[in-house]
């Protein structure tokens, strides 16, 4: 699919991949429409990127930003919170905040923009999930059961509609997600990777229209493995510690 001219919403897109990903579109020629819930700083990547800021909690807010953003060609989907730690000590709010950030939030911004798309004969839906909703990790069992849900909602929505449906999936990135999720990245491997590197995974996404892309590519093979053989991979995984 063609970005160039085209409308792009970028949720989550005040930093992160979400900035890195507008950077990335800006520089295909999109049009963008940016949003997030920190105005000063998505005010900040709309003048780099020449995009239009619109701040939304898109748990609550979603309706009114589909009606002032109009007909959008591709949706980016990236908006994402997390939490670590044992599950067993999680506060059960924070459980609800999560599955709604980070699953019922795309899947319902999508249902309000998918018709517009599907009339239109163009479109394109990309969400953002993770490695951890293929494999699990370990301290974060609710964020990897939203993206294992996100994942099983771009397989069925791609089965049902002619709209192209891509699901970007990053290991380790660069980004401020982990000190927000209130623990730090402190692994030496893997190596996060730039936020950069997975906003042209997602580009390449929408132009090739490539169902699933893993960032970086080596963890298509654990995730396989997980598939093909559970119980080798539940071994490896527990010697070498997690892929996150």
């Amino acid at each position: 699919m063609r970005i160039d001219d085209r409308l792009v919403l970028i949720t989550g897109a005040s930093s992160g991949i979400g900035a890195a990903t507008a950077r990335a579109m800006a520089g295909a020629q999109a049009r963008l429409l940016l949003t997030g819930r920190n105005r000063a700083a998505l005010d900040a990547v709309a003048a780099e990127t020449g995009g239009r800021a619109v701040a939304a909690d898109l748990t609550t807010g979603a309706a009114a930003l589909a009606s002032e953003a109009g007909p959008v060609d591709v949706l980016v989907a990236n908006a994402g919170a997390g939490w670590a730690g044992p599950f067993a000590t999680m506060p059960e709010r924070t459980i609800d905040d999560l599955l709604a950030v980070d699953l019922a939030a795309p899947m319902r911004l999508t249902r309000l923009l998918l018709p517009g798309m599907v009339a239109r004969g163009r479109g394109h839906v990309v969400f953002v999930a993770s490695i951890a909703g293929v494999v699990g990790v370990p301290g974060e069992a609710v964020y990897s059961a939203a993206k294992a849900g996100l994942i099983a909602f771009a397989e069925a929505l791609r089965a049902e509609t002619a709209v192209g449906v891509s699901v970007v999936l990053p290991g380790v990135v660069d980004t401020p997600f982990f000190d927000r999720r209130g623990a730090p990245y402190d692994r030496a491997r893997p190596v996060p990777v730039p936020a950069a590197r997975v906003a042209r995974a997602i580009v390449g996404a929408v132009e090739r229209e490539r169902p699933e892309v893993y960032v970086p590519g080596w963890l298509e093979a654990p995730a396989r493995l997980r598939g093909a053989a559970p119980g080798v991979f539940r071994r490896l995984a527990a010697l070498l510690g997690g892929l996150s």
